[in-house]
């Protein structure tokens, strides 16, 4: 399998001759992002994971793409019928040719008196990992972590405590839109750190790099 990371929290995993698409929201600058996709997983509503205008247009121009995401993403796509798919915590279903175990119920607080939105991570074909907004502890190993790096809601030292969690093989950085050349410096040593405690390959993929899995 290969994983392709595009801009933001957005990956592109394909197998054989299917391709799979997370999260391709807002901060994804692709605009061929969902080109050739066979299918769409879509972990929660924020724009930066969700752009609604996009993922309609090309599923006006691929009517055989369908989408496997939370529930609110699920009722605002209703309109869509039957290729729109609501999945929850420890579903198992097979998308595309690929095996899809989904884990995580919340996202991560971003408001102390603000109950959080669903979010829903996905875990493909028992290799890699999307947690989408949350640091979500899969209950089967995962071998590659797609690891958040930058957000509101996550400071350096609960990165370190998440992947000592999960304790993946390795683990590459999504989540990095909202970063300049100096936070992506010190993002890339804190990662690259939580990698040498493990003694495993943490790192950042640049937008468009890929790697063979």
């Amino acid at each position: 399998m290969r994983l392709t990371k595009l801009g933001h929290a957005c990956v592109r995993l394909q197998k054989d001759d299917r391709t799979l698409v997370i999260d391709p929201g807002a901060f994804t600058p692709e605009g061929d992002a969902l080109d050739g996709a066979d299918a769409v997983l879509i972990t929660h509503e924020h724009f930066d994971h969700f752009d609604p205008d996009r993922l309609r247009k090309a599923m006006a121009e691929n009517p055989a793409l369908e989408v496997w995401t939370s529930r609110v993403v699920a009722e605002n796509l209703a309109d869509l019928g039957g290729r729109v798919h609501q999945v929850g915590h420890e579903d198992a279903v097979t998308v595309a040719g690929f095996d899809v175990h989904v884990y995580g119920e919340d996202h991560e607080i971003l408001h102390p008196d603000v109950p959080p939105i669903p979010n829903t991570g996905f875990l493909v074909d028992g290799e890699v990992f999307h947690p989408g907004d949350a640091l979500t502890v899969p209950s089967e190993p995962v071998r590659t972590l797609c690891l958040p790096g930058n957000a509101p809601w996550l400071k350096v030292p609960e990165l370190f405590l998440y992947t000592r969690e999960v304790r993946p093989e390795r683990a590459f950085v999504i989540h990095d839109g909202l970063l300049n050349d100096n936070g992506l410096g010190v993002m890339e040593t804190a990662v690259g750190n939580a990698g040498k405690q493990l003694g495993k390959e943490f790192r950042r993929l640049k937008p468009g790099e890929s790697v063979e899995l």
